[in-house]
Order: C-alpha cells, then structure tokens, then sequence
C-alpha cells in the first residue's frame, strides 16, 4: 500500500537532541505529530512503518534520531492510502493548528516549513488529526 502516514510521538521529558546535519535541536516535553510518506513498491507504508518501529536502526533520517531517543515513544499512526504524495499538503494543515513546527525537520526534500508539528497536550493534538 502507497500513501502517508502521521506518527503520533510522546516525548516525556524535555531533551536536546543531536539531528544530523540540522545540529542540535531542543525539543521540549510533550506530543509530536511527524508527517511522512512512501510512495514506492519495496518501500510501501508498512515497510516504512515497520522501519520506524524497530529499535535498533542505522540513523538515516531525522525522525530516526528523535525515535531512538530513549524518552520518545510512538503513540499511535494514522495511515492515510493514496497513490497521490499528500505529505506536504497534510503537513501544512497539521501546522496552522500546531503550537510550533520544528523548522526543516524531515523537510529536506521539499519546501514545507517541517514535517515534525508540536502540541503541548495530546486532547489538541487528537482534535487536530480528528478534523483532517
């Protein structure tokens, strides 16, 4: 299956994590919403979803530095199927009701301000993806 999906993350505890070449990045305590995608037929939504899952994993993106940070944990996903790239579209959205985006994280490929949204309480977070 093709498509995007929104990892829906719990960071319990403020931390200053090293993101490869973004540097250090501060990331206070409280819920996250990344947006990602896969497109292609070896990399499909559940490869990729297996992929952010496994604990032990070469750090190839951003994400994987904030999964492998031992106070993150991923809550929930929402898959969305589509044949079409809706990732940047849906990251857009996720941002007008997010507290703060963090500024080039997981973006690399594309010009969204970031893919990596913060909600300071899960119930804003949860309204959010509700309404999308």
């Amino acid at each position: 299956m093709r498509g995007s999906y929104i990892l829906i993350l719990n960071l319990k505890k403020d931390v200053k994590i090293k993101i490869g070449k973004l540097g250090s990045i501060y990331f206070p305590r409280g819920y996250y919403s990344y947006v990602g995608s896969a497109m292609g037929r070896s990399v499909n939504l559940e490869n990729r979803l297996k992929r952010h899952f496994k604990e032990k994993k070469k750090k190839r993106w951003h994400i994987d530095y904030l999964l492998s940070n031992r106070f993150t944990s991923i809550e929930g996903v929402m898959i969305i199927p589509s044949r079409k790239k809706l990732e940047c579209s849906i990251s857009r959205s996720i941002e007008t009701q997010a507290d703060f985006t963090v500024k080039n994280f997981g973006s690399s490929d594309c010009n969204c301000k970031g893919h990596l949204h913060y909600f300071k309480n899960r119930k804003k977070l949860l309204s959010m993806l509700n309404s999308l």
